[in-house]
């Protein structure tokens, strides 16, 4: 039986999100507030075989462009992704992930008694104490990067 190979049309403008952790994909649609309202096209290819990696998600969003902070967040949830940046269908600059000294609005904290839990409307912020852990700015509790909820 031949396989059949996997065919994603390339894009004029815009970003590619490669090397993502099999089936975390959705996760960084969601972090980046991506969702496609903009009517640009967006490709996701989840769970997709890999030489490098066992399998890996990829995600090309025409016309839309990352900016540095978004990248850097992506260190969070994906370490090992590369960021691609597309113009005139070729790669003018490929971003490596590196961790931020803090990410706001993106996840959630876990602790139900946290003032950001409450009817306050304060932002989440969250210190990167290493590549596994955050901890919230407001109640210091400790969160697993694996078992993070995205807001």
């Amino acid at each position: 039986m031949k396989e059949a190979n996997l065919l994603v049309r390339r894009i004029k403008n815009g970003t590619v999100i490669d090397h993502i952790d099999g089936g975390k994909g959705l996760h960084v649609l969601h972090a980046l507030d991506i969702d496609g309202k903009d009517g640009n096209v967006i490709m996701i290819a989840l769970n997709v075989l890999s030489q490098k990696f066992e399998k890996k998600d990829i995600i090309k969003v025409e016309n839309k462009f990352l900016k540095e902070d978004d990248t850097n967040k992506l260190a969070v949830i994906v370490p090992k992704a590369t960021v691609n940046i597309i113009k005139n269908f070729n790669v003018v600059e490929k971003r490596c992930l590196s961790l931020p000294d803090q990410i706001i609005r993106i996840f959630s904290c876990g602790n139900p008694n946290c003032i950001t839990n409450s009817n306050e409307n304060i932002e989440t912020v969250m210190n990167v104490v290493d590549k596994k852990m955050l901890q919230c700015k407001y109640c210091k509790r400790i969160l697993d990067v694996n078992k993070l909820t995205c807001i």
